[in-house]
């Protein structure tokens, strides 16, 4: 119980609560209309003046609920309270110096609830309660009347406090599907930055060590470089793009299992990269075909990057019954395998990608030479 209090207390207060609007200045409005014909024309009420007056001023505090919601409660239940314990109310005890109209605070409590810290609600639900038990003095009410009666006043608040929780579930909800995006895009930016700018080293160093001995070798590096850079910067719009729009904008499709084919034709090597596709590859989902592709590539990128001195890169993809089976391996020094992408973060963006769609991977270094990354993905697999 204390740790549930403590909690409450330490809870802060709903953050930018709307400002007043015009719906506050109707509501008012139409309260304070039905305030003054109750007190005109009611039977039964004494001091309509002072009746009309307390029905009718304590309204304005609704134009507080949000921005100052304990002060509105407070000042509301004291006005009415005050009344109740007034002594030309003991000298007119057989009329009413209440209004019906005077149920609009029960507003009040919710909007404690909703926008309050957590000081404030428990402030205010025990002023609400002592107001509520010191005016009940004045003729005898048995405790069912008295529970029932409370269980109204603080049901407001009940509610107030759903609605706030509520809220916040949904405010944590956006930030975790922001945090998953981030972690998207910042996958796709490492998977395609990445290789294109591997490409782009890989034919610089080709194009030096033949600028002097074969000047055409080197203006055909010069080309291939050009494109890369042309497809990196294409692809960097695209994603800029979709970060700036708030609505749909038209994208070039995915890449897919159909892709990886040209993927090895732009990798140049050396090292040789070979394609080996197998089993039945048609018919997958858009989010599995798009994971294969980008583990593959990126793969594919970490072997042109960190294997020295191999000669080939073999992807091979399989298509099983309920799964699809990705394999990369190089045949590169074993001395120097194993800081084949470990050390940044395109392991773990691959590792993501896969458990993502409730898939595995593997990297490691090969008993003998090389390097090998194994992905199994569920053909049942879909974003989460």
């Amino acid at each position: 119980m204390r740790a549930a209090v403590r909690s409450l207390c330490s809870e802060p207060r709903a953050p930018n609560p709307p400002p007043p609007g015009w719906q506050d200045w109707a509501l008012i409005a139409v309260l304070a209309a039905v305030a003054v014909g109750e007190g005109l024309f009611r039977d039964g009420l004494v001091w309509r003046p002072l009746v009309l007056v307390v029905g009718v001023a304590p309204l304005f505090t609704l134009l507080w609920r949000r921005s100052h919601p304990l002060a509105a409660l407070v000042v509301a239940y004291s006005v009415h309270a005050a009344v109740e314990f007034a002594p030309i109310y003991a000298e007119h005890h057989h009329g009413d110096t209440t209004l019906y109209a005077s149920a609009f605070v029960l507003l009040l409590p919710y909007s404690l609830a909703r926008w309050g810290s957590g000081r404030e609600t428990l402030f205010g639900l025990a002023f609400i309660m002592g107001s509520h038990l010191l005016t009940g003095f004045d003729e005898p009410v048995g405790v069912i009347e008295m529970g029932a009666a409370l269980a109204v006043l603080l049901l407001p608040a009940a509610l107030g406090a759903a609605v706030r929780y509520r809220g916040a579930v949904r405010v944590r909800e956006v930030d975790q599907v922001k945090l998953r995006e981030r972690g998207q895009l910042a996958r796709e930016l490492h998977d395609t930055v990445a290789h294109h700018v591997s490409a782009i080293v890989i034919q610089a160093q080709a194009g030096r060590t033949v600028a002097t001995s074969d000047p055409a070798a080197a203006v055909e590096a010069l080309k291939v470089i050009e494109a890369e850079a042309s497809r990196t910067l294409a692809e960097m719009r695209t994603m800029v793009g979709a970060l700036r729009q708030s609505e749909e904008i038209s994208l070039a499709p995915q890449r897919g299992v159909a892709d990886i084919e040209r993927l090895a034709e732009r990798a140049g090597g050396p090292p040789r990269v070979e394609v080996a596709p197998s089993g039945d590859l048609d018919d997958l989902t858009p989010s599995l075909d798009a994971a294969v592709y980008r583990l593959a590539q990126e793969s594919i990128t970490n072997a042109l990057r960190h294997a020295r001195r191999a000669t080939r890169v073999l992807v091979a993809v399989a298509g099983e019954p309920d799964c699809v089976r990705l394999t990369v391996t190089d045949d590169g020094d074993a001395s120097t395998a194993g800081t084949n992408g470990s050390s940044g973060f395109g392991i773990v963006g691959m590792t993501e990608r896969a458990e993502l769609l409730g898939g595995t991977l593997r990297a490691g270094p090969n008993h003998g030479r090389g390097w090998t990354v194994t992905a199994v993905l569920p053909r049942s697999g879909t974003a989460s």
